[in-house]
């Protein structure tokens, strides 16, 4: 008969305690996943609502507007409608600039309520989809989870990259940040109506090739107490050597809502776009970070066909369809009356 001693009865019971406490946090784990995916699916579910009535708001538009206006805002709002899953975020953001095109002026006050209404829910909507998505990736990211597989089958979560272009959201949201980092971000024009982009790299050791590569407008985050204008003077100063005052800056046009991991952290943040025309130049960074060096390859003047064919996603997504709106701000030299219009 085994003989078994004090000191391995000892360790056999470590073991069982370890095996128990590693399968409780497991357990817990496992339904804390369950109910962040239940959270993320019902978020959505929330959000193709607001979607929705946002194409339903867009028709009913459309028949007040001329005819042919009317028509093709009628035919974005079907298509972004009935798009399958991966057109959606294209058709919403084509949705989202026929609506930014409108004239709200010759619209009854009416409509433009229905407009703003159904732009904020939208916002919102996206707002709290993307915050679950954020908290169910960061959740099923770390090694625990990994190692044991604990996400199961079910597919990773993404974020919704959705232009709410009306620009009507009330003042309350365009000044909530929530404590997120803030951003002024440049949309560069020149006279041919080509944009100034920065391309850039997730960044990796030494030795190692990234893998994820994208596109992105001039810009960065806003100091302490500093003026959203000023801060996108002092960063296309930075980033490009191009210098331009404050009062140079028209908007700000759009508000983006970016969550996205960066090195391995996740950045929560609000960005407020500018747009600024001047002669095309060479740039020529001279301010920056160590950071920045490592993971931004190049600057490029592009016009807004090759935005829509460069390899790579391009921020924010539907840049090429706002350009003409763009153009047009810079034309007035103000911003559209109301609140800048969300964009993602």
């Amino acid at each position: 008969m085994l003989n078994l001693t004090a000191t391995t009865v000892l360790v056999i019971g470590l073991i069982v305690l370890a095996v128990l406490v590693v399968a409780a946090m497991a357990y817990q784990t496992a339904h804390r996943l369950d109910r962040l995916h239940v959270r993320v699916d019902l978020s959505m579910q929330a959000l193709e609502s607001a979607l929705a009535r946002r194409a339903a708001v867009a028709r009913a538009v459309a028949a007040s507007i001329p005819a042919d206006e009317g028509r093709k805002l009628r035919a974005a709002a079907d298509l972004a409608e009935s798009a399958p899953l991966d057109e959606r975020e294209v058709m919403e953001n084509r949705l989202s600039a026929a609506i930014g095109a409108i004239d709200l002026e010759s619209l009854p006050r009416s409509l433009v309520a229905e407009i703003a209404d159904a732009d904020t829910r939208v916002t919102m909507a996206r707002r709290f989809h993307n915050d679950a998505v954020r908290d169910t990736r960061a959740l099923r990211g770390r090694r625990f989870v990994r190692w044991l597989h604990l996400g199961g089958t079910a597919p990773m979560p993404r974020y919704i990259d959705i232009v709410d272009r009306g620009g009507l959201l009330p003042a309350a949201l365009l000044a909530q940040s929530d404590g997120r980092r803030v951003s002024a971000r440049v949309i560069l024009v020149d006279p041919d109506g080509a944009v100034l982009l920065i391309h850039g790299h997730e960044p990796v050791p030494d030795g190692e090739t990234p893998t994820r590569y994208w596109w992105f407008t001039v810009g960065g985050g806003v100091e302490p107490g500093e003026e959203l204008t000023a801060a996108a003077s002092r960063e296309l100063l930075e980033e490009t050597g191009r210098s331009l005052p404050p009062t140079s800056f028209v908007g700000p046009l759009f508000r983006r809502e970016a969550v996205f991991t960066f090195e391995g952290d996740i950045i929560d943040s609000v960005e407020y776009f500018f747009a600024a025309t001047c002669e095309r130049f060479e740039p020529a960074p001279s301010g920056w970070t160590e950071l920045e060096r490592r993971s931004l390859d190049e600057l490029r003047w592009v016009t807004e066909d090759e935005i829509r064919g460069l390899a790579g996603p391009v921020y924010p997504r539907a840049l090429a369809d706002l350009l003409p709106g763009v153009r047009a701000a810079l034309a007035a030299g103000r911003a559209p009356a109301g609140s800048p219009a969300p964009i993602d």
